[in-house]
């Protein structure tokens, strides 16, 4: 395949890409936007009960990874109504898994939030937030599970637009339900609650009825896609796990050091939008490709995507490098927490490279359906290359530094794995 057309079909799934996952930070933005001016607490006890809302959610993006190279892989050969019929029950699995989590949320808020330090009237605000909240699972897990329908039939400008119009019918229900009939933090979250239900309903219907013959429920596609979306979940579950023992250390390490880590780790997550956007371009290509049994065009397209990940990571690098002196203070005016930012922040910039590789090669094995061999490594690269070295950096006093360095053996250990895999062949034959 030519480099240019390469370029190209990459580049017209990465950006509807990017638009897609931009759309949860700005849904995440207005509602800090609505809520803090209802005053401090209010504003505390949405970032508590976000934190939990944010994990759930994120580690039941098995539903949108699991079924996107499934569906790819029988839309690219012309099996349409089945690639259809998978996505009806990735929807159907989505939909039963947010009633029972949405049932567990709203059961376990108080002991959930006490762990967080939820405590007091923030906590009773959080705890209000999170039951109200918790009714929207069902549909937010429906639209992550419709996105990776859309991702497999390359049509990721279509849930871009229905993201887009739940974040302004959100914004303005927010307005309306806090500001003007006075419910509070409560009308925030069920702002949030109705724009859900209202995007989940579109895309059911994108989706589609199905066919009168293909039955409701299927047990084999339900296993299939339960099966690949179990492995998923090891694989993100050990990653997140490696996060929040990062967090954990350097809260007993000291307020400011925590506070850094802050600053930086939500700027690695602004770059991570852009490179897991390429990463979704080469899941999709790549499912694609190996459908067809064109190995040869799914190894250069995986490889041209490389090129382009790496090349944003060095970009990235060298500005983040270049700024290191002025974009912390954007953040911060506190010269603890600048000196423990500007301890770290050559180490930060140094692994862009690194890491914008490992976003390429996971969305490479995702859309080969390599989802076994991506859990198995997961979990010596978080307990072997990451936790001995988090846990020494408490021990013996490293700080920050300590566990960054722990981080960088994190996505290094993540990038021998993934990249010996990729040189070999196997993850060509295993979907």
């Amino acid at each position: 395949m030519r480099v240019p057309e390469a370029d190209r079909r990459i580049i017209a799934l990465a950006l509807p890409a990017l638009g897609a996952l931009a759309a949860e930070p700005l849904y995440v933005l207005v509602d800090t936007g609505i809520v803090g001016h209802l005053g401090v607490a209010p504003l505390a006890a949405l970032a508590l009960a976000g934190t939990v809302l944010s994990t759930v959610t994120t580690l039941c993006n098995f539903l949108e990874y699991g079924a996107a190279p499934k569906v790819g892989r029988l839309f690219a050969v012309g099996e349409h109504a089945a690639a259809a019929h998978l996505g009806r029950q990735a929807v159907l699995l989505a939909s039963a898994l947010g009633v029972i989590l949405a049932a567990l949320t709203a059961a376990l808020a108080h002991p959930l939030l006490s762990v967080l330090g939820g405590h007091g009237h923030v906590g009773r605000l959080a705890e209000l937030y999170i039951r109200i909240a918790a009714i929207g699972l069902p549909f937010a897990l429906i639209a992550v599970a419709s996105q990776g329908y859309f991702r497999g039939i390359a049509r990721l400008t279509m849930p871009l637009l229905v993201l887009i119009g739940g974040n302004v019918l959100n914004a303005g229900l927010e307005v309306w339900f806090v500001y003007g009939l006075h419910w509070g933090i409560a009308g925030s979250a069920w702002g949030t609650v109705v724009a859900q239900a209202a995007m989940a309903a579109t895309f059911i219907a994108l989706v589609g009825r199905g066919d009168r013959d293909a039955p409701l429920i299927d047990r084999r596609v339900l296993r299939s896609l339960a099966r690949t979306s179990g492995e998923i979940l090891i694989r993100t579950g050990a990653l997140y796990a490696a996060f929040l023992i990062a967090g954990a250390v350097l809260a007993r390490t000291g307020a400011a050091s925590l506070a850094a880590h802050q600053i930086v780790f939500q700027l690695w997550g602004m770059l991570a939008l852009v490179l897991d956007a390429i990463a979704i371009a080469a899941q999709v290509l790549v499912s694609h490709q190996l459908a067809l049994r064109d190995t040869a065009t799914a190894r250069a397209l995986a490889t041209r995507a490389l090129g382009w990940s790496l090349g944003v990571g060095v970009a990235c690098g060298l500005v983040f490098l270049a700024l290191g002196s002025v974009l912390p203070h954007a953040f911060t005016d506190s010269p603890r927490v600048l000196n423990r930012v500007h301890a770290v922040w050559l180490i930060f910039a140094a692994m862009q490279p690194l890491n914008a590789l490992v976003f390429a090669l996971d969305g490479i094995l995702l859309g080969a359906g390599d989802t076994r061999y991506l859990a198995l490594a997961m979990v010596p690269c978080s307990l072997l290359a990451f936790a001995p070295l988090a846990i020494a950096s408490l021990l013996a006093g490293w700080g920050i530094v300590g566990v960054w360095l722990a981080i960088v053996a994190l996505v290094g250990a993540r990038l021998l794995f993934n990249g010996a895999r990729f040189l070999g062949d196997g993850w060509t034959t295993s979907s």
